[in-house]
């Protein structure tokens, strides 16, 4: 019997979706906490660029979209940081360019095919391209995993990360360097028009239903490779585009989220709730001494002091206060 497995490129493809469904939302976390989920969409383009220059040139388009990739990270990141350009102008000459760029230098290469790379083509990846994909994604989550806590605080809270110290331009740097190697990684199996949906949705499906910086990033990859295999198995099966199956199962598990999110969210709420009394019972209070005079008489020096409904008198270090026939202490 014939099986996804029986075809080199298949199992080839099902190891690229698996690492891709894995790193894209361990990046994503940061984009999203930093509120630039648009960043893939520029960064994809810009790696469109890489292809169509590795096409020109008749070199690997993988390493190329790589390189280029993160040079376009690093501009819009110089761009950001010195105020050159706010980030939505940025991403608009990233967006743009890279895909003026690509398109114009794939024309004058003379070759066709920039859909495989547009919206992934699971027949493409060869041998050196798995092993790049699989060294690359081996070192971006040991960064991304073993820097997690400083690359988080940088993008939640840049002022409070500086208080702490943390050099906050590096780790800015290494963001966005991260996320072009896992948009470049992922063009054969998703797309680079697709890819910045792979980085955010599981991210977002993962936040309606757990709380907690690591069990979302956690989650988030479960969802990721989940959508990522799912896809690529159905494309097999179904003869349909893996990148857009990809995405619409990451959108699917985040529609099903949302009920599911919604109804933890009101358990967590009621467990929190204070339990309401029908009736509540005032402590004793211990019977004060008897005095020679009454309290707030003429012949009485103790301090008064109000308290809610009544007034209490400093008498030796004690509070006593008129109740019925007799003083309590307070």
């Amino acid at each position: 019997m014939t099986t996804i497995l029986s075809y080199p490129f298949m199992v080839r493809a099902l190891i690229g979706a698996l690492l891709t469904g894995l790193i894209a939302p361990t990046i994503g976390i940061y984009i999203v906490q930093k509120r630039l989920s648009l960043l893939g969409d520029g960064l994809g383009h810009v790696a469109l660029a890489g292809v169509g220059l590795a096409l020109l040139t008749g070199t690997s388009p993988l390493p190329v979209a790589i390189t280029v990739a993160i040079l376009g990270a690093v501009l819009i990141e110089y761009l950001r940081q010195h105020q050159r350009a706010s980030g939505d102008v940025g991403l608009a000459i990233l967006f743009y360019g890279g895909l003026a760029g690509g398109v114009f230098m794939s024309g004058l290469a003379g070759a066709g095919g920039l859909n495989q790379y547009l919206f992934g083509s699971i027949t493409t990846i060869s041998d050196g391209d798995l092993l790049m994909i699989v060294v690359l994604t081996v070192v971006a989550l040991v960064v991304s995993v073993g820097l997690a806590d400083r690359l988080f605080a940088v993008a939640t809270d840049e002022e409070y990360a500086r208080t702490l110290g943390l050099p906050i331009r590096f780790y800015n740097y290494l963001t966005v360097i991260l996320a072009a190697v896992a948009i470049s990684l992922s063009m054969r199996t998703v797309g680079l028009l697709l890819v910045s949906a792979l980085m955010v949705v599981p991210i977002a499906a993962s936040r309606n239903l757990v709380t907690g910086f690591w069990l979302t990033m956690v989650l988030g990859m479960a969802i990721g490779v989940l959508s990522a295999t799912g896809g690529i198995v159905g494309s097999f099966y179904w003869n349909a585009p893996p990148g857009a199956l990809i995405v619409l199962i990451a959108i699917a598990v985040f529609i099903v989220s949302l009920p599911i999110g919604g109804a933890l969210t009101r358990r967590r709420h009621a467990d929190r709730a204070v339990p309401v009394v029908d009736e509540i019972v005032p402590a004793p209070h211990d019977h004060a001494e008897g005095h020679a005079h009454v309290h707030g008489g003429p012949d009485c020096h103790h301090p008064a002091v109000r308290h809610g409904d009544h007034v209490d008198y400093v008498h030796d270090g004690h509070r006593h206060a008129m109740h019925g026939d007799h003083y309590d202490e307070h």
